[in-house]
């Protein structure tokens, strides 16, 4: 005996494959559309972690940079293109303003408009600097000094000096002046022969002779034009 099967009703109406209908269209398009839009939730997922993800290895990186940045480096950036005058605070409680010209592992030389040469300061003698937002925020990205001008060392510059035999005025962090020229520099310390300022360094010109620390000096300022770059 055999059974048959029963036979699948097929509606005149009903798009079978192949065939096309209004209903059918509807559905692909809309279809289509809720996969684009899937597509693209995903593609701004992706892009926002990746966004995130950057952003905290930049800030990462950012930190990293500037714990390992140098006073010496910021000034080097400095030198040379500062968008004006910078204030520079003393022990002692002086200060004296100007643009940085020159700058060494230990020391920056300032253009303060005086009519001689140019101040050098020791950093050891600096309580603060004062530049302007604009300059603070360039001397953040840092200089890249020359491994030269890395050995320039406060000792290093004294000795130059010594042996070029240039005037100097030294004051010290507690206001005193000393006029003369170098001698001789030592690694913390230098000789001074004191003598009227423009006047040579001649024995029978010289009143005096000092011992300077380094550490007491505020400020040299050298009494005719050196180029220390």
């Amino acid at each position: 005996m055999s059974t048959a099967h029963p036979r699948l009703r097929v509606d005149e109406n009903t798009p079978t494959c192949g065939q096309s209908a209004p209903g059918c269209a509807r559905w692909s398009t809309v279809g289509r559309v809720r996969w684009d839009r899937f597509f693209e939730d995903l593609e701004d997922q992706l892009d926002s972690e990746w966004e995130a993800e950057r952003a905290a290895l930049d800030t990462e990186a950012e930190r990293l940079r500037l714990a390992r940045l140098s006073l010496f480096e910021r000034l080097t950036a400095l030198t040379g293109s500062t968008d004006g005058d910078i204030v520079v605070d003393l022990l002692g409680g002086s200060a004296v303003t100007g643009t940085p010209m020159a700058t060494g592992p230990d020391w920056v030389a300032l253009d303060d408009g005086a009519p001689r040469g140019a101040l050098l300061v020791p950093l050891a003698a600096v309580i603060a600097f004062g530049p302007s937002h604009a300059d603070l925020l360039r001397s953040a990205r840092g200089g890249t000094p020359g491994r030269l001008r890395e050995r320039m060392t406060l000792g290093f510059i004294m000795r130059d000096l010594a042996r070029r035999r240039v005037p100097v005025t030294i004051h010290s962090v507690d206001g005193r002046e000393y006029g003369g020229t170098v001698d001789r520099a030592a690694s913390d310390h230098l000789d001074l022969a004191l003598h009227d300022r423009g006047a040579p360094r001649r024995a029978d010109l010289v009143s005096g002779h000092r011992i300077v620390p380094f550490a007491a000096i505020a400020g040299i300022r050298l009494e005719s034009p050196v180029a220390l770059a």
